[in-house]
């Protein structure tokens, strides 16, 4: 039996739907990894920042650009442009810095709660002794290594059912519309 015209359509519409639903539920799974991801590459910046602070006593602005070359993509440039807004603003708290820095990102998987966490660890850099600094920098390890814990925990149930859920949410939508 041949379909008519309006089978056809029927059924490429079920097809966009299904396609599109299963694509946004993989897109929800990719932006989880990417997360996780890019906490493990902020972890380690901050391992960098850290060293470069205590052992090579190198100041705030140079530490992090240092850091940042080193990194590279997002977070990387968050460290650069802090650095360079360091050197054009030199009046300016280190901390108001961070924190629009840190509220510019945009091309970052990293939560709302990650960005405040983020935003926050800037209330106690540049202007204290180096080991305040480094309980600072340590706490926000501990923070971060907790956060990862929970995610990786989670990641593959997660990503598992943001696929699922994409995927069924479109059969059901295409049998509800077709």
């Amino acid at each position: 039996m041949l379909l008519s015209m309006q089978g056809w359509m029927k059924l490429l519409g079920a097809a966009c739907i299904l396609w599109g639903a299963a694509g946004c539920g993989i897109w929800f799974a990719g932006h989880y990894r990417k997360r996780i991801a890019e906490l493990e590459q902020l972890k380690q910046m901050v391992f960098l920042l850290k060293g470069q602070i205590l052992y090579a006593s190198a100041p705030l602005p140079e530490a992090l650009e240092t850091v940042g070359k080193r990194s590279g993509g997002a977070l990387g440039s968050l460290f650069l442009e802090t650095a360079a807004s360091l050197a054009e603003k030199p009046g300016e708290s280190f901390n108001s810095i961070w924190k629009e820095a840190v509220l510019r990102m945009n091309d970052t998987a990293l939560s709302k709660t990650d960005r405040q966490t983020l935003a926050a660890l800037g209330e106690h850099l540049g202007f204290l002794d180096r080991e305040t600094q480094e309980r600072t920098l340590l706490l926000y390890l501990e923070q971060v290594d907790a956060e990862l814990g929970v995610l990786r925990e989670h990641r593959q149930e997660r990503c598992r059912l943001y696929t699922s859920l994409g995927i069924m949410g479109g059969l059901f939508l295409a049998v509800i519309l077709v």
